[in-house]
């Protein structure tokens, strides 16, 4: 189904006569465009939801492990829900007002659409739950409560910074696959790495969106090697576009002379660094994000006490061929702490 269901006031009224303690807080079905209701798991009084951009993202999957672990470890029931697409910003809006309903004392969000969840979240905030936004900040940032994030600006200019260092003086012709338009997360990667390489977006050649998507990745590439044949290097928004890159070029016999580096740190992206299809990547933590932001609710439940502000959860370059001057890890360290 193409829009979230809303629970029937009927079925609410139910629930708190019946005591159910996990309701069904129906949210977008997963990648394959299927509808699929959130869950609920633990059974503790203070309940905790989580909202992804998605549910098939292994980013995703692996911050809901987080959250699910530290919920068990706290005692405390988690409800999840996922937007059916990245982007999804009405399936969003209906997990938040579902969860306030069902009445949960924090949410966690990875916003799909920085603005436009705003409006949604400051009414469940209205009603004295706390919001953290995890990975991707909302715009504005104050929009939340607190913030549990990779610097994604940083992330961006590590790798651009690597990109600029390997290249070694000659002239670099930039392809970049972004992400959307919109989307904050996004825009800040491609800036970091821009601000890394030393460039501007006046030296990026070619320039498409990919939604962080595989098979977009790669028609992007393929409509960037039409419109500038001479690309030498290619700045991804995530590892899966990286890898449709990686494709594009490999049917043009130049996968070995374009440079493509990228973000996340999966571990398909570590191991595709460690074969030599991404030069680096930068790694980031969505466990971690979701682990402290479980214990932030369960602390405003207990006392009172608000997250509050930004809460950097860490980035590291990830490249089996390092450079002078640019600090990194090899792809043992990575394959040690990737996700996915």
């Amino acid at each position: 189904m193409s829009r979230t269901t809303r629970l029937s006031s009927s079925l609410l009224r139910a629930a708190a006569v019946t005591g159910v303690a996990a309701l069904t807080l129906t949210a977008c079905g997963s990648g394959s465009g299927s509808g699929s209701g959130s869950k609920s798991s633990g059974s503790g009084s203070v309940k905790v939801g989580l909202i992804t951009k998605t549910d098939t993202n292994p980013f995703f999957v692996k911050m809901k492990e987080g959250a699910e672990k530290a919920a068990k470890e706290n005692g405390v029931q988690l409800s999840t829900a996922a937007g059916k697409f990245d982007g999804d910003n009405a399936g969003q809006v209906t997990a938040i007002e579902n969860m306030v309903a069902a009445g949960v004392k924090g949410i966690l969000i990875t916003p799909s659409d920085s603005k436009a969840i705003v409006p949604a979240i400051q009414k469940a905030r209205a009603k004295g739950v706390l919001v953290i936004a995890l990975d991707t900040p909302t715009e504005p940032e104050s929009a939340v409560d607190a913030l549990f994030a990779t610097d994604n600006l940083k992330a961006g200019q590590l790798i651009g910074e690597y990109a600029k260092a390997a290249m070694k003086g000659k002239k670099a012709k930039i392809a970049a696959l972004d992400l959307a338009p919109g989307v904050s997360v996004g825009v800040q990667r491609h800036n970091g790495f821009l601000k890394g390489f030393g460039a501007t977006d006046k030296d990026v050649v070619c320039a498409q969106d990919t939604a962080g998507d595989q098979a977009k990745g790669q028609t992007a590439m393929e409509n960037c090697l039409q419109k500038a044949p001479g690309i030498n290097v290619v700045y991804t928004i995530n590892e899966p576009a990286a890898l449709g890159a990686y494709t594009a070029l490999k049917a043009k016999g130049r996968e070995k002379d374009v440079l493509i580096v990228s973000v996340d740190g999966g571990c398909t992206g570590t191991r595709a660094v460690k074969d030599g299809k991404i030069a680096a990547t930068s790694q980031q933590y969505p466990l971690k994000m979701a682990a402290e932001g479980v214990k932030a609710v369960v602390t405003y439940a207990k006392d009172g006490k608000k997250a509050s502000g930004y809460t950097d959860t860490g980035v590291t370059l990830i490249t089996d061929k390092a450079q002078d001057g640019v600090t990194s890890k090899d792809t043992g360290y990575g394959l040690e702490n990737c996700w996915g």
